[in-house]
C-alpha cells in the first residue's frame, strides 16, 4: 500500500497559490480515480478511500495542519494504515526549479521546504517526492514567503497544468517501481 500526500495550505486564501501546487496534483490524481475526501479530525487531514490505481492499493491524503506542521498529519495516516516511508510519495512545490520543471527525487535533504521539514521530523527522510518548480522571486527584496503565497499568475497556470497532468498519467510507474522510466519522464 502507498500512501500519497500533497501538500499546502487548508483555507480559501490559499488556493491558487503557488504553496499549494501539491494539493492541487493530489485533488487531479483523486478526481481521475474517482476517490472522495472525507475529513478525519483524528488525523486532521484529507484522506480518500483506499484507492486502486493500476492494481496497487492508494490512499491519499491532504493534511489540514498548515505547511509547517504536515508531517503530523502524515505520520499519523502512514501510523494508521502501517505504511513505511519508503511507500510514501509526497507531491510539493518548489522554489529551486523553474516554472513547471518537475523532478523525482527520493530521500534527501528538504532544501528549507517547512513541509518537507516536519514529514522528515515526523517519519524520518526516505520517502518519495515529486518536485514541482514554482520558481523563484525574480526580485531580491521579494521575500520567498511571500511569494509562494502569492496566487500563481495565468501566465504560470497552463504550463503548471500540463505538469501536474504529467504526474498523475504517470504515478502508476512510480508505484511499480519503474525509477527508470518515472525520472526519464519527471525530469523531461
Amino acid at each position: 500500500m502507498f500512501l500519497i500526500v500533497g501538500l499546502g495550505n487548508p483555507g480559501l486564501e490559499y488556493e491558487n497559490t503557488r504553496h499549494n501546487i501539491g494539493f492541487r496534483c493530489i485533488e487531479q490524481l483523486a478526481e481521475k480515480y474517482g476517490a472522495v475526501w472525507h475529513h478525519k479530525s483524528k488525523y486532521n487531514a484529507l484522506i480518500t478511500p483506499t484507492t486502486i490505481i493500476e492494481g496497487v492499493n492508494v490512499v491519499m491524503c491532504k493534511p489540514q495542519t498548515y505547511m509547517n506542521l504536515s508531517g503530523n498529519a502524515v505520520q499519523s495516516v502512514a501510523a494508521f494504515y502501517k505504511i513505511k516511508p519508503e511507500n510514501i510519495i509526497v507531491l510539493h512545490d518548489e522554489i529551486d526549479l523553474p516554472v513547471a520543471k518537475i523532478m523525482y527525487k527520493f530521500s534527501g535533504g528538504n532544501a528549507g521546504h517547512n513541509g518537507l521539514k516536519s514529514i522528515t521530523q515526523n517519519l524520518g527522510n526516505n520517502f518519495h517526492r515529486i518536485r514541482i518548480g514554482v520558481g523563484r522571486p525574480q526580485h531580491p527584496e521579494h521575500q520567498v514567503s511571500d511569494y509562494v503565497l502569492e496566487k500563481i499568475p495565468p501566465t504560470e497556470l497552463q504550463s503548471l497544468q500540463t505538469k501536474i497532468k504529467l504526474i498523475t498519467d504517470n504515478i502508476d510507474l512510480l508505484l511499480h517501481n519503474k525509477m527508470d522510466q518515472i525520472k526519464k519522464i519527471y525530469q523531461s
